[in-house]
């Protein structure tokens, strides 16, 4: 079994076309059609049906397909490891991470990687951490800020917690809200109905509860989004079913919605920095929080560019602690947060 066949055996895979494959590859089609036939003679199965012009994988292709990714992903792994040898002046990092955090925090330690190390290349793929953790088992990433915890029934992954955030109410700062209940129980004037009240806590830091959310219209993120899923069990534990005025967004699509008047929406805090149409409100003690954790394959042992990459995170989250300038809501896992 030479990787080349497996590499031609994924591009069918992928295309579903022969002809598309082989263009694909660069290589004439007879080149291919024999490097898979080869392949099906050493596994002792076929692994494409041909019926009708349709190439459809057979069980045995099923079965096959997201092995040989994995294994051409570690062979790449492997030559850019090799190469990192003459001392990192080349290399890659690919990096998976949340939207808040590629909003947020990341842009400026990836700046600080990339003047240490400017011959490694950074790729950077945004998304929700359940996709994130499955692009980390496919092989497509080296190294991905997730949110923990994980499901049973995700890959085995090494994690390594590394900041706590607060999830806060956004909703437009100019709208009409019930403004934060004083010492005698009094509450402020109202808009249209469809604002939230804060409400006073100790040293009079303004909150609201869970339970404020019922029956508001929210503003939801697509599935897949670890905040989605926080929402509705917050929204569930409280005794309600969530009410969506729109779902399916990204980060930037539910801030502007949001920002709109279509809704509120329960958010990192970190986000609203830059943003003055916006406002959040923390949810009551002892409100949402969540983990992000700096995650690779536990099978896999990251390159010498992602090792680079993981110091240089640390320590510019460690000096950012030190120095106070951690978002709002922000802190360094294991420690305290004001």
């Amino acid at each position: 079994m030479q990787l080349q066949q497996l590499a031609s055996f994924v591009a069918v895979a992928e295309t579903a076309h022969f002809t598309h494959a082989a263009e694909r590859m660069r290589v004439a089609q007879p080149s291919l059609s024999k490097s898979i036939k080869a392949l099906e003679m050493e596994l002792g199965a076929r692994l494409f049906s041909r019926a009708r012009g349709n190439v459809a994988l057979t069980p045995a292709g099923e079965a096959l397909l997201p092995l040989a990714r994995r294994m051409l992903a570690d062979a790449e792994t492997a030559r850019r490891e090799v190469a990192e040898l003459a001392g990192l002046r080349r290399g890659r990092v690919r990096l998976g991470a949340t939207p808040s955090l590629c909003a947020g925090l990341l842009a400026d330690a990836l700046a600080r990687y990339h003047r240490d190390y400017p011959g490694i290349d950074l790729i950077v793929e945004e998304g929700g951490s359940r996709d994130l953790v499955g692009d980390l088992a496919r092989g497509r990433l080296d190294l991905a800020l997730i949110i923990l915890p994980l499901h049973s029934s995700d890959p085995a992954l090494v994690t390594e917690e590394i900041l706590v955030e607060s999830l806060v109410v956004a909703s437009p700062a100019g709208a009409g809200t019930v403004g934060p209940r004083d010492s005698a129980g009094d509450v402020g004037s109202t808009a249209e109905g469809e604002g939230l009240a804060p409400v006073a806590g100790r040293g009079r830091r303004a909150f609201v509860r869970i339970e404020d959310l019922r029956g508001k219209p929210l503003v939801m993120f697509r599935r897949g989004y670890d905040l989605r899923e926080a929402t509705i069990a917050a929204c569930r534990q409280a005794g309600f079913e969530p009410r969506f005025a729109v779902e399916g967004g990204e980060m930037d699509a539910v801030l502007r919605f949001v920002e709109a008047g279509l809704g509120v929406a329960v958010v990192p805090s970190m986000v609203l920095d830059g943003r003055p149409g916006l406002r959040g409100v923390p949810l009551a003690p002892p409100g949402l929080r969540r983990t992000v954790a700096l995650a690779h394959r536990k099978d896999v042992e990251p390159t010498r560019a992602a090792q680079a990459f993981r110091a240089t995170l640390l320590s510019y989250l460690s000096e950012a602690a030190e120095e106070g300038a951690l978002p709002q809501g922000v802190g360094l896992a294991g420690l305290p947060m004001e």
